[in-house]
């Protein structure tokens, strides 16, 4: 417990730090280097399955996909070159690379196995990188709905963790994940949109550096937290699955007393296209 509050507390100082002296620019490539971090770490996982992904071809592939957004606003990229675009090309690509490489038995595994990590990753975790984008009414809106996104994953997590293990009694999953409880579960969701709501309310409205949406109200915060929370505990299971598959406790070990990087990104797949769509609805 101590090496992941440990862990935990110098991810957040660099979250910050990054936010604070880097900026969108900065943010944007931390995303896009846990997004290949987290995609590298899928496709080890897949051979520890027996299976033989492209991992160079999608990790490449993948960065750019994670990319693509502020490559477009910024103009290094034709506006035509969008994520769903890259995903195309990448479908092109393996149907090409597979009539050629990799036995018989597993050219059609190998197909959707790479393409589903490109989806599950980067696909998804460009969407964070479309939150950091939006700059209305401030120019670090975007950053601090980010911020806001992340923090509430976590602590959907930390709530969980803490309260399943004073309060948990009955198993949620047990045949996937046999530590979660309901009680956990329901701690962590409550948790998430208390911190959701106390980080609004305490962030000074006319803050220079970060600056909520008028109509992003603390118990607004608070409401859209509760959906937030419960695809946390969703992309947290959907990882739970995919180990259990692999045979694996952690993704890897990059992170003491967490895991890999995969254990640390796994909350923020899902909620990332959730968390922009209700952001752009503001």
């Amino acid at each position: 417990m101590g090496q992941r509050t440990f862990s935990t507390i110098i991810l957040w100082a660099a979250v910050l730090g990054c936010v604070r002296w880097l900026g969108a620019p900065g943010s944007v490539w931390l995303v896009t280097v846990v997004s290949a971090l987290t995609q590298h770490e899928f496709y080890s996982m897949l051979r520890r399955m027996g299976l033989v992904p492209f991992n160079r071809l999608g990790l490449f592939l993948g960065t750019l996909i994670t990319l693509a957004p502020w490559a477009v606003a910024n103009q290094w990229l034709p506006a035509a070159v969008s994520p769903e675009l890259l995903l195309g090309l990448a479908v092109v690509a393996f149907s090409v690379r597979i009539l050629g490489e990799r036995e018989p038995h597993n050219r059609v595994e190998t197909l959707a196995w790479t393409l589903f990590g490109l989806v599950y990753v980067p696909f998804m975790l460009q969407f964070l990188v479309r939150v950091i984008l939006l700059d209305q009414p401030h120019p670090r809106t975007g950053l601090v709905l980010a911020i806001w996104l992340i923090a509430v994953s976590k602590g959907c997590d930390m709530g969980a963790l803490l309260t399943g293990r004073v309060f948990g009694r009955h198993k949620m999953t047990p045949e996937i994940s046999p530590k979660k409880t309901w009680e956990g579960a329901i701690g962590g969701v409550i948790f998430s949109a208390l911190l959701g709501a106390a980080i609004v309310h305490g962030l000074p409205g006319n803050s220079y550096v970060l600056r909520f949406p008028a109509a992003f109200t603390p118990g607004l915060a608070a409401l859209i937290a509760v959906p937030i929370a419960g695809l946390t505990i969703v992309s947290d299971l959907v990882e739970s699955i995919i180990k259990r598959r692999a045979g694996a406790k952690d993704s890897g070990a990059t992170i003491p007393g967490i895991g890999g990087v995969f254990d640390l990104s796994d909350s923020l797949i899902l909620i990332a296209p959730a968390g922009w769509l209700i952001f752009t609805l503001l």
